[in-house]
């Protein structure tokens, strides 16, 4: 019998500006095997998120960046196929930062196993994993939204801001969100019920979101940056809140968009207006929080207060071409990879 082999995607080279399927290489390799101490994974699914784009500069940052001619960051939900640790044994199924790769040799320490029946294992990398974490986290934690409040979020129907802008309607707030053309907009307000939806495509789009929000914003949930910060600032209520956790138009090296007079104007308004802005890596909060979040998120998913919609790429080979979509704006909902079965 032949032995199996591993298809890894690596990274090729460091994009300048754009990253293009060019920066990616596909290899094979041998499996690798568990040491002590460690498990061997078959990798199912692989999400892909826009935090992957820094990744793949050398400027200082959080975590290091991706070596290049090493295997692309990613989280995955994998099944064990051989344990060398005894909390682990083949066929559990566990999230893990297993990479673009069929399989991955992870420590025990850094996987979490998913729960016997788990019924839609995908979802510990969307709503019930990293992305639904960062807006539970974001939204609550910093945010503090009350209800009657206005709560604007970006990138509405990705992975995060869909799950932002359903929490606020929980908490009673109206929520305005932004995206990308008339479809996604559509979307979030008969699909995830924001109260509007602003396409910041559109050339009258600070006017369009100015109308949309005539008491003002009272928390802005910032994951994009660029001209929709700028548009969103004159609009900022007094002691609004804006947790920080991405900032998406930025990470292609675009040229800056905010204009030389952009940081006096965007310091004036943090004085005048008591304005707290505090950005998170969800890393911050990893630790009991989470359990919590799984639960609660859990219970709303079933009940329907919820809604979650992925976007499923079939195919490990397919996943440089869907990550340069994902930057572009391409994708509709959360973005995952099916690897295998």
């Amino acid at each position: 019998m032949t032995a199996p082999e591993n298809r890894r995607i690596v990274l090729a080279e460091r994009p300048t500006g754009a990253a293009t399927a060019s920066a990616f290489r596909l290899e094979r390799a041998p499996v690798p095997a568990p040491a002590a101490g460690e498990v061997l994974i078959r990798n199912l699914w692989l999400s892909l998120d826009p935090y992957m784009r820094g990744r793949m500069s050398d400027a200082p940052s959080y975590v290091p960046p991706v070596a290049v001619g090493a295997t692309m960051v990613g989280g995955t939900v994998a099944r064990v196929e051989a344990s060398r640790d005894p909390r682990f044994r083949a066929g559990d199924l566990v999230v893990a930062m297993g990479g673009w790769q069929d399989y991955a040799v992870a420590a025990a320490d850094g996987v979490r196993k998913l729960p016997a029946g788990f019924a839609h294992p995908s979802y510990a990398l969307g709503v019930l994993g990293m992305p639904g974490f960062t807006a539970y986290m974001g939204l609550l934690e910093i945010g503090r939204p009350r209800a009657g409040e206005t709560v604007v979020v970006g990138a509405a129907t990705g992975a995060v801001g869909s799950v932002v802008g359903q929490l606020a309607k929980r908490e009673g707030c109206r929520v305005v969100g932004i995206a990308g053309g008339a479809d996604k907009c559509r979307w979030a307000v008969e699909g995830l019920r924001f109260d509007a939806c602003v396409d910041h495509r559109d050339p009258a789009f600070p006017e369009h979101l100015a109308a949309a929000c005539p008491g003002g914003i009272d928390v802005y949930f910032e994951n994009v940056g660029g001209a929709v910060l700028r548009a969103v600032l004159p609009l900022l209520n007094l002691h609004s809140r804006v947790p920080v956790c991405g900032l998406i138009a930025h990470y292609q090296g675009e040229a800056p968009v905010l204009g030389a007079d952009f940081a006096p104007a965007l310091l004036r308004a943090i004085l005048v207006k008591r304005i707290t802005i505090r950005g998170f890596i969800v890393f911050d909060f990893y630790g009991p929080r989470f359990e919590e979040f799984v639960e609660r998120m859990s219970g709303w998913l079933r009940d329907g207060s919820v809604t979650y919609r992925e976007d499923v790429v079939d195919g490990l080979e397919r996943a440089p071409e869907a990550f340069v979509g994902l930057l572009a704006g391409r994708n509709f909902g959360k973005l995952v990879v099916k690897i295998a079965d």
